[in-house]
C-alpha cells in the first residue's frame, strides 16, 4: 500500500520563486471529498492524474495515497463529474538540502494562501527548512486542498 508522508508549512515570503527549479499551473477538482477519503482529478503540465487518498494518521503526517497518470482528455472529462469548487494554483519545486519542497501559490477563491509541503521517507526523518518556511500546519485540515475547495481561504475570518 502506498503511503504518503509529508509535512506542510505556511510560506512567509516569496524568496522560493528565485530558488525554484520548475513551476507549473495546477487545476484540480474532487469527485469525492469525505473526511476519511478523497478522489481527486488533477491537470498539471498538460497531463492528467487521478488520486485517491485515505484518512490521515493522528499527527496528520501520513496517509494512504494512490495516484496514476491518466490521459489528459480523460482528466478533462472527469473534471465535469467533480463537485463545485476548483483548486487553482501554481506549484513551484524547490530543491533544498536533499529534499524537494512543493510550494503552492493558490489563486481564485484561495488567493493569498501560499503553502509548502515536503515529502519524507519516514515521520522521523530530519529535514532542514529553507528561510521562506513559516509556521508548520501539518495535520490542520483547513489547509488540505479538499477542505479549501469547500471553504476557500478568502472566506476565512481575518483572525484565522
Amino acid at each position: 500500500m502506498a503511503q504518503e508522508i509529508e509535512r506542510k508549512f505556511l510560506v512567509k515570503d516569496d524568496s522560493y520563486r528565485q530558488l525554484a527549479c520548475r513551476k507549473s499551473r495546477v487545476e484540480q477538482g474532487y469527485i469525492c471529498s469525505e473526511q476519511d477519503r478523497t478522489v481527486r482529478v488533477r491537470i498539471r503540465g498538460g497531463k492528467g492524474y487521478l488520486t485517491i487518498k485515505g484518512l490521515s494518521n493522528a499527527s496528520g503526517t501520513s496517509r494512504y495515497e494512490w495516484e496514476r497518470e491518466i490521459p489528459l482528455s480523460d482528466a478533462e472529462e472527469l473534471m465535469k463529474l467533480c463537485g463545485p469548487g476548483r483548486i487553482e494554483k501554481v506549484r513551484y519545486l524547490v530543491d533544498y538540502a536533499g529534499h524537494v519542497f512543493e510550494v503552492d501559490e493558490f489563486h481564485g477563491e484561495n488567493e493569498g494562501l501560499v503553502v509548502a509541503e515536503v515529502e519524507l521517507q519516514s515521520e522521523t526523518e530530519p529535514v532542514e527548512l529553507p528561510d521562506f518556511i513559516g509556521e508548520e500546519v501539518t495535520g490542520q485540515t483547513r489547509y488540505y486542498n479538499s477542505f479549501l475547495m469547500k471553504r476557500p481561504y478568502t472566506a476565512w475570518e481575518k483572525t484565522v
